[in-house]
């Protein structure tokens, strides 16, 4: 089957370089590559586009409502004025 891809030229000049170190035509190797990614078996987690020291980000997400409580404690810690403080 005849297909279109539009490739950025890095790709496809890196892509034609292996192959032809390799010694085989751009479509074999492009085949080659494509049966491999479509073989990887389907719990294989797909890579993520964002950065790796994203990831950190957004995972005390959980905690939001025991930030709250905490803010609420000590707000109502601080209302109150102790005898000891008064002058």
């Amino acid at each position: 089957m005849k297909t279109t891809f539009d490739l950025p030229d890095e790709v496809f000049r890196l892509a034609k370089a292996r192959a032809a170190l390799r010694g085989i035509p751009l479509r074999q190797y492009v085949t080659e590559a494509l049966q491999e990614k479509i073989s990887a078996p389907p719990n294989t987690p797909l890579p993520s586009s964002e950065p790796q020291w994203m990831k950190g980000f957004g995972g005390l997400s959980d905690l939001e409502a025991e930030h709250r409580h905490v803010e609420t404690l000590i707000a109502e810690a601080f209302e109150t004025i102790e005898p000891e403080d008064k002058t």
